[in-house]
Parts: C-alpha cells; sequence; structure tokens
C-alpha cells in the first residue's frame, strides 16, 4: 500500500477528517474527531492504528512488521511497517477494525451523527 492507497481508503469512510494536529509530517485521520489512524507524510514507512488489545497481540504475533505502537498507548495501538511483510488487505482490514473501533467509542449523539452521514 502507498501512502495514495492508505489515504484514500481513510477518507473513503463516513465522517473522516484529516489534519496535521502535531506537526507539519504527521497525518492524522479522525472519526467524528476521534483519532483512528495516523503517519509520517515525508517516510510514510509505518502506520499507526488503534487495536482491540488481544487481537493486537495475535497480529504482533503473526506480523513481523507489526510492532506495539510507537509514541502511542503499547496496549491499544499497533505501528504497521509498510515496508515489511503485512498484505494490503490485512492493512486495510487494521485501518476498518480501528476506524470501527474508535467510532464505538463515541457519545451517543456522534453517532447519531456518523448514522446520518453513512447514509
Amino acid at each position: 500500500m502507498n501512502i495514495e492507497e492508505y489515504r484514500e481508503y481513510c477518507i473513503s469512510k463516513p465522517g473522516v477528517s484529516e489534519g496535521f494536529p502535531f506537526d507539519q509530517n504527521t497525518l492524522v485521520f479522525k472519526v467524528m474527531g476521534k483519532m483512528f489512524a495516523l503517519t509520517n507524510v515525508e517516510q510514510f514507512r509505518s502506520i499507526n492504528l488503534k487495536c482491540d488489545p488481544d487481537y493486537a497481540i495475535e497480529l504482533r504475533e503473526q506480523y513481523e512488521g507489526i510492532k506495539a505502537g510507537y509514541h502511542m498507548s503499547k496496549k491499544h495501538w499497533n505501528t504497521c511497517d509498510t515496508q515489511n511483510d503485512i498484505p494490503d488487505e490485512v492493512l486495510k482490514k487494521m485501518i476498518d477494525d480501528s476506524y470501527e473501533l474508535v467510532a464505538s467509542k463515541l457519545t451517543k449523539a456522534a453517532k447519531e451523527e456518523l448514522k446520518n452521514l453513512s447514509l
């Protein structure tokens, strides 16, 4: 997956915004204002994605390119090496899972707004 494919996949989801809240290199994707994915646009060597803690461990054991989140909660985030052994289909599923995990924790009002955007 290259950075254009990554960006298009993330931004295609309902309620997603993109921005650079930390610095000019770190592209962050948020669903209804809550972060679910980020990457360095200068290098695009890795993607940080939120993940269920038990599934995160499974993924880290299965793929050399998936490590505990760099500069993130090691329990809830994975850093995925885009130049390693992770198939694009797995990365897309991880993006989907991260999006859904964050969306599931939104407030009732935000969930309703997201539902209306999805229609």
